[in-house]
């Protein structure tokens, strides 16, 4: 779909040490999302840019690896040579039986 300058991973590839960017909209993110995961909504990529580390791997996800794959294509154009789209999104992610929590710290929900 776009082409092979989005480099993916699995889920099963992401570690404690990977910077987990989930793109996914407030009401998504505050149903469910990986703990470690830092939330920075799609649309308001361009203007916090700098909010993402460019020194080591970072994994994009989103809900099933659409919006995060724009996302990667993004972040490659502008220099993100390490940034890679989770492969199935948050949907691989669960089904995975990696954990998913709420805002609330409850055991939360992909939408």
């Amino acid at each position: 779909m776009f082409g092979p300058q989005v480099p993916t991973m699995p889920v099963t590839e992401i570690t404690d040490e990977t910077y987990l960017l989930d793109v996914r909209e407030d009401d998504e993110w505050a149903a469910g999302h990986a703990p470690q995961a830092h939330h920075l909504p799609m649309m308001e990529l361009p203007a916090r840019l700098a909010e993402v580390p460019d020194d080591r791997e970072v994994a994009v996800i989103c809900r099933s690896g659409g919006r995060s794959a724009q996302v990667v294509a993004y972040l490659v154009r502008h220099g993100w040579d390490q940034a890679r789209n989770v492969a199935g999104g948050m949907g691989d992610w669960a089904a995975a039986g990696r954990p998913v929590v709420g805002t609330d710290g409850q055991p939360g929900r992909v939408l």
